[in-house]
């Protein structure tokens, strides 16, 4: 492991983009340090075991391939995030095309309220994807911006030359094994926030969070012998917030990562309940590919830990196109216009550092 100047840190960045080699760069939530994979080779590795070590890229459905950049055939870099304030830009872009307009995304709620209705699911994630075009759009500009407004998040700018370039700021633990302890978080409702964490939260809200955290207790109750809850209570995440709680219990034996991953991924923060019947609806519905938006990325076993998270507030660029993936849960008592317009907040979040 390399330590390096933080504007060392940013060259070997623009290198790897330059000669298009696989790398990711990440700072963990509430931390300063960066630390940056270099693979090296342009090899598209698959994630074969949870036995392994590396960085973990994983989509939503298994249409596309789970990338690792295995530990041992990569360069690792670290520096201090202490940066300069980078200047707001002026969001000088346009929308060339949405998955799904004002209208059409109405619809689609509407949609899914009657289908939760008539079925025993109980809620359903649904999402869209708008594309717009900025010239001379700044990678490492972009990125500095990401950490310097999203501290309490997992800040990332991933590439693979196979794959393409990802970069958001998660507010949302998939799941963290360290110091044989399991930690997850149940995360859902969302409102603007204005200069308070101190809010009233409405009933939709509060029984979309229950749903998450009645999820992740169902599925977790048969690996662990004692699980606690904590929570839930209101945290920020840029300009949003959201309703929290923190699921937490003793690791006891070895092997329990892909057990665990196969129960709770997707999370219903981002699916739904039942799991499968969300999913399936999901895909014959939303109209497009999520890809790796709402899949999981992190460190797997380094240094004895492994922490993966939601890949939320994100975007995936090609060129001076870049794609912003925004979704909300639906529940009976949704209204469709009021999910509309928390996709409108959430797609802020991103075009705030364009």
């Amino acid at each position: 492991m390399l330590h390096l100047q933080l504007e060392n840190f940013f060259s070997e960045i623009e290198q790897s983009l330059t000669a298009k080699v696989p790398f990711v760069a990440f700072r963990k939530p509430n931390e300063t340090k960066l630390t940056l994979y270099i693979q090296q080779s342009k090899e598209l590795f698959q994630l074969k075991d949870y036995d392994q070590k590396g960085f973990v890229f994983a989509p939503f459905t298994n249409k596309e391939v789970n990338v690792i950049f295995p530990l041992e055939k990569c360069d690792i870099k670290v520096s201090n995030s202490e940066l300069n304030q980078t200047k707001e830009g002026e969001n000088l872009f346009n929308v060339i095309s949405s998955s799904k307009n004002e209208s059409e995304y109405i619809d689609l709620v509407n949609t899914t309220i009657s289908f939760l209705q008539t079925t025993e699911a109980e809620k359903v994630v649904v999402s869209r994807k708008e594309t717009i075009e900025k010239q001379s759009f700044d990678v490492l500009k972009t990125y500095k911006k990401i950490l310097n407004n999203y501290k309490n998040a997992f800040a990332y700018c991933w590439f693979h030359p196979l794959v393409g370039l990802w970069m958001g700021a998660s507010p949302e633990r998939f799941l963290n094994i360290e110091n044989n302890e399991f930690k997850t978080i149940s995360l859902a409702g969302t409102q603007v926030y204005k200069n308070t964490t101190n809010v009233v939260w409405k009933s939709k809200e509060k029984e979309e969070q229950q749903f998450v955290t009645n999820f992740i207790i169902d599925s977790i109750k048969n690996v662990f012998k004692e699980i606690k809850v904590q929570g839930p209570y209101t945290v920020q995440a840029g300009s949003l917030l959201h309703l929290r709680t923190d699921i937490l219990a003793p690791v006891t034996s070895n092997n329990l990562i892909e057990k665990l991953v196969l129960k709770l991924h997707p999370t219903p923060a981002v699916c739904g309940l039942p799991k499968q019947l969300a999913k399936d609806f999901i895909v014959a519905n939303e109209g497009y590919n999520r890809s790796y938006y709402t899949g999981f990325l992190g460190e797997l076993n380094i240094n004895n830990s492994t922490n993966f998270y939601v890949n939320l507030r994100c975007m995936e660029v090609e060129k001076s196109q870049i794609s912003i993936y925004i979704g909300g849960g639906i529940t009976k008592s949704s209204i469709a216009q009021n999910e509309w317009n928390e996709t409108v907040d959430k797609a802020e979040v991103m075009k705030k550092v364009l």
